[in-house]
Parts: C-alpha cells; sequence; structure tokens
C-alpha cells in the first residue's frame, strides 16, 4: 500500500512510496504530527542513483520489523538531497561534526524542534561486525525519549547551538601566495603513477585539473601541467570512463581508475567535459577532444530530455547488481562480435576469462599500446546496442537548474572548441527551456523542474552557476542578451543570498524556510560550491561591464574567499579560479565590427584557452543594448566596415587596431 510518497515527483522520493514505513516528505506537517503525538523524527536522505541508499532500502525499509518500530515509535521523513540541498547541507554538517565523516544514505534522529541528536549513515538492520545495527539504534532511541528524555534533548541542543553558531569574519587578502600553496598542496598529494590525488577512493573533481592547467600557463609551472595531464589520460584509459557508451562514472574504487562506482552522474561528465576541453586547447592532443566529445555525445543520447533540459543521472545498479549494465565475459563480446573481431575487442579493452570485476571484465584500456576503436566504428556501435537491450540503467529524470548550468557551459564550449553545431544548439535549448519553465511568477529561478512541475525555490548554487552559464553563452555566440540575463541574474543573487555583515553568500535567500541553520558553503567538493562560484560570477562581470558595482561586489566576495581557504586552498580549487581571474594579467577586447563577428576571432578562441581574456562584441545591431550591460562600450566607435579591436590590459588601453594579427600579438605579450 503506498504511503505519502506517491503524489511526489523525485525519483528517489517515488522510489519508497511502496515501502511499509509512514514516510512524509520534508513538510510542516510532518513536525506537526511529531509534536502533537509527542515523538522524535527520523530523517532519511540520500538520492535515486545511490547504491547504498538502495542496500539500506531493501535491508530496512521494505522490512517489516524495521517499519513497525518506525510507524509505532517515530515520525518518517524521506528527502531527495539533491531536491532539498539546503536540508541535506545542515544536517550532512550536523553527521561530520558528530562522526568526523559523512555520505549517503544520511540517517538523523531529532526532535519536533529539528534539533539532532544523533547521526550517522548507512546501518544494517542488525548489528554486526561492530557495527551498530538500526533496529537497536531505533529501539534504545525509543526507550531514552520515553524514559530520558533530558539526555537526548541536551544533546539536541548542543548539536544545534554548534551548527547555528556563524565562524566570525575572516576576510583575508587575495593574493598569489593562496594560489602558490594549494599548488603545493596539490604536488604533494600527486600520484605520479596512476595520476589523481591521495589514495583510492579517486575522484575526477575537475576543477583541481582546471587550476593546475591556468596555474601552469599563468606561473610556467611544467609540473602542473604534467599533473594535469597524466590524469587526464589515466582516467580516459580506466574503467571509469565508459569504454563503449561514453561518459565518465562517479569515481574510482582503485588506485588506477578501474574499477568504478558505475552511476553516472550529470555533473560529473559537464565538469569533465570543460577540463577535457581545456586540455586539448592547452596541449593540441586530439584524444582530449575524442573523450570531450564523446562525453558531450553521451549527455545528448541518454541524459537529454525532448524539452531540451538534461537529466541527473544514471544508477549504479543494473537488476539489483553493481556493474551489470557495463560488465562483460569473453564468451559474450565473441557472441555478439563475432570470433575475430571479438578476440579484438577483448585484446584491445582488457576483457579475459579471470576478469577484473567480481569474475566479470569491465572494459578499459590500461596498459594498452594499439589504438582502440573509434566512436563511430560500427562494431562499438553494435556492441553499445547489445548492451542497452541485455539489461537497463535507472535514470533519474529530474532536471535540476544548477547541474543544467554547468552542462550548458560545457556544451557551449564544445560547440565553439570542437566547432560542432550540435552542442550549442543543444546549450541554447536547454537555456531556453530553463528559461521557460524553471522561472515563477515572481521572477526568482526554481530548483527543480520533473514531470510537468517545477518547485522549490533556487538556491545560491542555482543562481550562480545559471549566471556563469549565460556567461558562456555569451562568450560562445556574442548574443547580447545573455549577457544582459547574467547581469540580471547576478543582481539578484546579490539581493537575495549576500551576507553584507560578515561576507560570503548563504546558500539559501533571505526569505526562505528557516532551518536549525543557515548555511555558508565554501568547500569544493564534487562540485564547485556557490560561493566560489559567485566569486567568479563576479569577477567576469566587474571585468567585463567595468561597472563599479561588480567591481566592489567582486572585491567583497574574493576577500572572503582568501579568507575561508587560507588553510587549505587546495579543498578550494574554484575559489582558486575566481581569485586568479583577478589576480593575473587579464585583458578586455571590444571588438567593433560590422557585418557579424569576424572569423578570425571566432577562430583564436577555438584554438587557444582565453584564459585572462574577456571578449565584447559590438555590432550596429546591438550596440545599445550592449551600451547598457557595458556603458564604457558607448565610447566605441564603430567602423564603416570591417572590425575595430580595443586592447585593455590591467586597465591601460592600447591604441585601436585593425589589424586581427597585431591585436594577437599584444595579447599573448601579456601572458
Amino acid at each position: 500500500m503506498s504511503n505519502r510518497l506517491k503524489n511526489e515527483k523525485s525519483p528517489y522520493l517515488l522510489q519508497h512510496r511502496d515501502n511499509p514505513v509512514d514516510w512524509y516528505p520534508w513538510c510542516r506537517e510532518a513536525f506537526e504530527r511529531a509534536a502533537r503525538e509527542d515523538k522524535p523524527v527520523f530523517l532519511s536522505i540520500g538520492y535515486s542513483t545511490c547504491h547504498w541508499c538502495h542496500v539500506m532500502a531493501h535491508e530496512s525499509f521494505e522490512d517489516e520489523e524495521i517499519a513497525g518500530i518506525l510507524n509505532r515509535e517515530f515520525v518518517s521523513i524521506k528527502v531527495d538531497r539533491e531536491e532539498r540541498p539546503d536540508v541535506d547541507s545542515v544536517y550532512m554538517s550536523v553527521c561530520q561534526a558528530v562522526t568526523g565523516s559523512g555520505g549517503w544514505p544520511l540517517t538523523i534522529l531529532m526532535t519536533p524542534e529539528q534539533e539532532p541528536f544523533f547521526a550517522g549513515t548507512y546501518f544494517p538492520k542488525r548489528s554486526r561486525f561492530g557495527q551498530p545495527g538500526l533496529a537497536d539504534i531505533l529501539s534504545r532511541a525509543a526507550e531514552l525519549w520515553r524514559h530520558d528524555r533530558e539526555e537526548l534533548l541536551d544533546t539536541g541542543e548542543q548539536i544545534a547551538f554548534s551548527v547555528r553558531q556563524s565562524h566570525p569574519c575572516r576576510n583575508g587578502t587575495p593574493e598569489k601566495e593562496l594560489l602558490r600553496s594549494g599548488y603545493g598542496m596539490f604536488q604533494r598529494q600527486f600520484d605520479e603513477e596512476w595520476g589523481g590525488f591521495g589514495f583510492a577512493p579517486k575522484f575526477p573533481t575537475p576543477h583541481n585539473l582546471l587550476f593546475l592547467m591556468r596555474y601552469a600557463s599563468a606561473e610556467n609551472a611544467p609540473e602542473a601541467l604534467h599533473m594535469a595531464e597524466r590524469t587526464l589520460d589515466a582516467m580516459a584509459q580506466g574503467g571509469i570512463f565508459d569504454q563503449i557508451g561514453g561518459g565518465f562514472s562517479r569515481y574510482s574504487t582503485d588506485e588506477k581508475w578501474l574499477v568504478p562506482h558505475f552511476e553516472k552522474m550529470l555533473y560529473d561528465n559537464a565538469l569533465l567535459i570543460l577540463v577535457y576541453l581545456k586540455g586539448y586547447q592547452v596541449t593540441g592532443q586530439e584524444q582530449y577532444a575524442e573523450i570531450a566529445r564523446r562525453t558531450a555525445d553521451y549527455i545528448l543520447r541518454e541524459l537529454t530530455d525532448e524539452e531540451g533540459g538534461f537529466y541527473c543521472g544514471q544508477d549504479a545498479d543494473s537488476d539489483g547488481v553493481e556493474g551489470k549494465y557495463y560488465v562483460f565475459d569473453p564468451e559474450e563480446i565473441q557472441s555478439v562480435l563475432g570470433e575475430v573481431d571479438g578476440k579484438e575487442f577483448c585484446r584491445l579493452y582488457g576483457i579475459n576469462p579471470a576478469g577484473n570485476f567480481e569474475g566479470a571484465s569491465i572494459p578499459n584500456r590500461i596498459g594498452q599500446r594499439e589504438s582502440g576503436w573509434q566512436a563511430d566504428d560500427v562494431r562499438l556501435q553494435k556492441l553499445y546496442e547489445y548492451r542497452r537491450k541485455r539489461t537497463r540503467l535507472h535514470k533519474d529524470d529530474k532536471i535540476l537548474l544548477s547541474w543544467n548550468g554547468w552542462t550548458i557551459m560545457a556544451l557551449a564550449s564544445a560547440g565553439q572548441i570542437l566547432a560542432d553545431g550540435r552542442y550549442l544548439d543543444a546549450a541554447v535549448k536547454a537555456q531556453q527551456f530553463l528559461a521557460s519553465h524553471m522561472v515563477d511568477s515572481d521572477d526568482r529561478l526554481y530548483l527543480r523542474y520533473r514531470d510537468g512541475e517545477a518547485a522549490y525555490a533556487g538556491q545560491l548554487e542555482d543562481y550562480a552557476v545559471y549566471t556563469l552559464a549565460l556567461l558562456e553563452l555569451y562568450q560562445s555566440t556574442f548574443q547580447t542578451v545573455y549577457l544582459k540575463e547574467a547581469i540580471r541574474r547576478a543582481g539578484q543573487m546579490t539581493e537575495l543570498f549576500e551576507d553584507r555583515e560578515n561576507g560570503g553568500y548563504y546558500m539559501t535567500a533571505r526569505d526562505a524556510e528557516r532551518l536549525i541553520s543557515r548555511p555558508k558553503e565554501t568547500y569544493d567538493g564534487a562540485i564547485p560550491s556557490g560561493n566560489s562560484a559567485a566569486g567568479m560570477v563576479l569577477q567576469k562581470l566587474a571585468l567585463l561591464t567595468g561597472e563599479t558595482r561588480w567591481q566592489e561586489a567582486a572585491e567583497r566576495q574574493l576577500r572572503f574567499l582568501a579568507g575561508e581557504i587560507k588553510e587549505y586552498p587546495a579543498g578550494y580549487s574554484y575559489s582558486l579560479l575566481a581569485l586568479a581571474e583577478a589576480l593575473y594579467p587579464h585583458r578586455e577586447l571590444v571588438c567593433a565590427a560590422v557585418g557579424g563577428v569576424p572569423r578570425e576571432l571566432l577562430r583564436y578562441l577555438r584554438e587557444h584557452p582565453a584564459d585572462g581574456l574577456h571578449v565584447l562584441v559590438k555590432t550596429p545591431e546591438n550596440a545599445q543594448e550592449l551600451s547598457e550591460c557595458a556603458p564604457f562600450t558607448s565610447e566605441y566607435p564603430l567602423p564603416e566596415s570591417g572590425a575595430v579591436y580595443y586592447l585593455c590590459e590591467n586597465g591601460s588601453c592600447r591604441a585601436p587596431e585593425t589589424e586581427f594579427g597585431k591585436v594577437i600579438a599584444a595579447v599573448r605579450e601579456g601572458e
């Protein structure tokens, strides 16, 4: 019999709609009932493609005994962390403070006033190997609630007090020493043999590699580029990259990127497209362009809604077995491809009778010297189609605004750098979808869209990343409408989220639902934080528009970030990139042109990294609108024909130039 989750849109919540647990979604009604019936609250947070969330669901939430305890002694709430990142952030910080670690599924016990008194992650149904079981935890908590509640209430008050405490303002000074310190930390953590940083499990964390490539060019540090290249090569060769269908899994469970945790997430793949494109521009290695192309094609093929938005990701499990979708044995390969082609594939992709994952083989290119098959090879396509029919992957078809923002950035960049209009068209269509479906009647952004419904007020990350996406669309098309919209959304971001008293930006808007704390996240984990994305937005707008309000806002945010990251800058690599925008030489190029954007400019931007180069294009058609976005451009006259380039560097402007070659020579002279 379905519970209260049956009317939800979240795929994760819907996975639990037939549990015997009397689940509520996060809502006022649940807490009111807990207060009325004098019961504690059981909060479980996860997401639909989470392997251990599935395990705990099967062991406990589908179990009548556990459901009996929960229904009798607690009010139970289920939350999709991707729909409510604010709730997840608050209670994940509790778990990390109490246990020293975190993860999903997240398990919290708390009072009806939302004050937590117990925190953990996955628990088996019964205690085993020193790990407490959920049945024992729930029974003990229920007993304490009835007979020794003061102890729990005291614990809850102490934890709630702790997470409410905002640390004092620690604004710092943006300086290159922060960048050098971060680089030094990456050097010490680098795995020379297999790439990446630290020990297994290894996460791609693309923004680390973006920072290293930026640092390499700015500081003439070849070792920084070497670390990035070695990691890009190793990931592309490993099982973490889907050698048959393209795209990357979430992370590698081993040091050499062979055995992934098989779930594929939209944000990972979007950010990895950006980093492989950057690697291609910096090194000219065609293999990086190929990986970016295959990853973008994966998104278009498997994660794109027909209306234009992008889905969250795909599960690790098939038929309840982790990785089943991806692995093969030699006989199966030969049955699909025939003996000759089958043996060749097995040799090139490490498929052997011994296997490399639970008796089967994950296709990989580790240690191979021969070239692999191209993405358009009909044999590879045949294997891909067979795999899709053999078993299926659960797909989380929510559309999240911030994740779509990263994907728009990636595809717009791919369209420009790879000269493939399909990618830019997809980015433009996605932005149109977001603008049409994820904006409310007050012109505020929504966080999630699914099945015809947009819901949940947009948070800092949504505004910041969407604005970055709009800026990338402008740099890829030079259509002023994107720059104008970016400025408008950045204005909303500063109005709704900025903490003018202590610096930085809150995760939730000033009029959002009040939780036990108002988080202000800065750490750049799997995805750059909203604060680091905001720093990048403000610095880019300061340089593009020349307006004082953006310069002042950027300075406030960069000072905040500098103070936040100084103790461990390697954990804030996207903040380091935002600081690099301000600390390294920057050049502003205004192209005043009649007859469209000059091909020579587009060719240069396609072939070279635009580090520190911010371009505006003024035409007779957009002159008025551009002057509203960047008032200083009103003083730049349009030529009667052709193009005139106006180049400024670090506040000093050169004479107008009509020969593009001389402009580029000046740009390179300042690098």
